[in-house]
């Protein structure tokens, strides 16, 4: 049996199975089993709504690359060279902080 890959649940659904496990229907075994889910995954589901209820079940959204939508475009303008120039010297910013030397900076934005 395999997992699938990269499944996303929506905070009702994970509310779902919670009141499953919740109001002593099914187990966390049995309800992975079922979904073809990981336990631990549940748990995580659990501790986070007993923390701070169905808002704690949203997923988060990923940033993703916030170069992106500048690399694509062709002709950019003034205030959008700046923006770009500035975020690029943000995430060099934090390269360095997280301890990268300036030549590892240099070397992993020629990679691009």
């Amino acid at each position: 049996m395999s997992k699938k890959k990269y499944t996303f649940y929506t905070a009702e659904e994970k509310l779902e199975y919670l009141k499953l496990i919740l109001e002593g229907e099914y187990s966390q075994q049995e309800i992975a089993r079922q979904n073809n889910m990981s336990v631990g995954m549940l748990s995580t589901w659990m501790k986070k709504y007993r923390e701070g209820g169905l808002q704690a079940l949203e997923n988060k959204r990923k940033p993703g690359n916030p170069l992106s939508k500048y690399q694509r475009r062709k002709k950019l303008t003034p205030m959008e060279e700046l923006e770009y120039e500035n975020m690029k010297l943000r995430i060099e910013n934090e390269r360095l902080k997280k301890g990268y030397s300036k030549e590892e900076v240099v070397r992993i934005k020629n990679k691009k």
